[in-house]
């Protein structure tokens, strides 16, 4: 069993009334075209239309060599957080995904990256968890890097 982690309401609620992004710049705010939005808090795609922000995420507490950071969109608007174990809208959307385990030392564990079919996630991700030295899952766009959620053992 696993569960589908979005970012912290909090966080989010922080970057919606103007907070730094992970480079210390304002987020953007542009208007979603509907598809291809996805919103990292609610984990469904931003309506068309709607306003969304544009900012620099990074998945983790500290930089450190494999702290990656890359560009993600929020509703601009407070939206409801994604709770569950099922997979969210966005991550159903796209043929693939770029999925990775990293350790508590938030490392990658290497032989854990995977580009997965979206119809094969959940058993690459309980593949992945069955390794003892993986703390939890990162996914990511298997076309543009972007991160869309982690996932964390039940």
């Amino acid at each position: 069993m696993f569960k589908i982690t979005a970012l912290p309401t909090e966080e989010v609620r922080a970057l919606q009334s103007g907070e730094p992004d992970a480079y210390g710049a304002t987020p953007e705010r542009a208007v979603s075209t509907g598809a291809g939005n996805p919103c990292r808090h609610c984990l469904q795609n931003i309506p068309e239309g709607q306003d969304m922000l544009i900012l620099a995420h990074r998945p983790f507490l500290e930089p450190h060599p494999y702290a990656e950071t890359g560009p993600i969109f929020l509703c601009a608007k407070p939206c409801e957080r994604y709770e569950g174990d099922a997979l969210p809208e966005i991550l159903t959307s796209s043929p693939d995904y770029l999925i990775k385990g990293y350790g508590e030392d938030d490392r990658i564990v290497y032989g854990t990256g995977a580009i997965t079919p979206t119809d094969q996630i959940g058993a690459k991700i309980a593949d992945i968890f069955a390794r003892p030295d993986i703390a939890y899952i990162h996914v990511r766009s298997a076309r543009n890097n972007c991160y869309q959620a982690r996932i964390d053992r039940a």
